[in-house]
């Protein structure tokens, strides 16, 4: 049965996060300087982890964030990223019919995109729901959200199937062994977790690792899918504000993942919305 490790990092910071203004996908918004600086730090963070595929949302905040952790690596520096619309954070508005057709323009026609976090809380409560349950007029439901993540989840688990074949693994010491070890390394199992030890003391090796870089809405649902519909296991030492929380800019979650053909797949949480590596990560005065 391969396994393969999965790293999802939300985008760093932008202008906008900063205000709590609305991006969704309407509002193409660029790193800050402190965005700048978180994905150069979480690269540092992560430069001895070897990563094997590379996927980013399609927007301009991703994809500086994926570029701005792969600069800093040890192995991945010229690594090929993947865009995916799929990525792409939930959407607050709906796509002006005549502008469908034009590539790359993301302008777009709704209530909230663009406008501060204050009036679509004040438009919840109007409606006597909870502001992460609330779908505005015209924007895209948090089922909908789930179905793009779940298509996302589905295509990488076909596609280590499909790049694996009839193998179920790597013996220690071959490539997917040191796969395993460099995460290890970075997120230690007495801290975060515990792993699945092979009655050697090693870990089964990993077939792939695969670095995700999305948005804070998307990977809520997306967590949420793996928790509820996947019955995820999760470490014993994430409580419950962890697990509700959205996550922060360019905080790290984990997951390994044994996938076989036919059957749901079986994961593991090793940590979740992690970001000790951003301690002293600031604005600079």
């Amino acid at each position: 049965m391969p396994r393969f490790a999965l790293t999802i990092i939300r985008h760093g910071e932008t202008r906008f996060n900063k205000e709590k203004i609305i991006q969704g996908q309407g509002v193409d918004e660029p790193l800050s300087e402190t965005g700048f600086r978180q994905a150069a730090t979480t690269g540092r963070f992560l430069n001895n982890v070897q990563f094997t595929h590379a996927f980013s949302s399609d927007l301009t905040r991703t994809k500086q964030t994926i570029h701005g952790i792969l600069e800093q690596s040890r192995f991945c520096k010229d690594m090929t990223v993947k865009y995916d619309s799929r990525l792409r954070e939930r959407t607050f508005t709906v796509m002006c019919k005549q502008h469908l057709s034009l590539p790359g323009l993301l302008q777009k026609y709704g209530v909230v995109e663009g406008k501060p976090l204050s009036e679509m809380r004040a438009m919840a409560k109007a409606a006597g729901e909870e502001c992460p349950m609330f779908t505005p007029p015209g924007g895209e439901t948090l089922e909908q959200v789930k179905m793009r993540a779940k298509d996302f989840f589905d295509f990488i688990c076909q596609l280590i199937l499909g790049e694996t074949g009839p193998r179920e693994g790597c013996f220690p010491g071959a490539p997917g062994s040191r796969l395993e070890s460099c995460l290890v390394e970075a997120f230690p199992v007495g801290k975060r977790g515990s792993l699945e030890l092979c009655p050697d003391g090693g870990t089964p090796g990993l077939v792939a690792s695969i670095l995700v870089v999305s948005h804070g809405a998307y990977m809520r649902s997306l967590f949420g899918y793996l928790l509820s519909d996947l019955k995820c296991s999760l470490p014993a030492t994430l409580g419950k504000l962890e697990l509700s929380s959205v996550t922060p800019n360019t905080g790290i979650s984990v997951f390994f993942i044994d996938c076989e053909e036919g059957c749901e797949p079986a994961i593991q949480c090793i940590c979740m919305n992690f970001h000790e590596h951003l301690n002293g990560v600031t604005e600079k005065r």
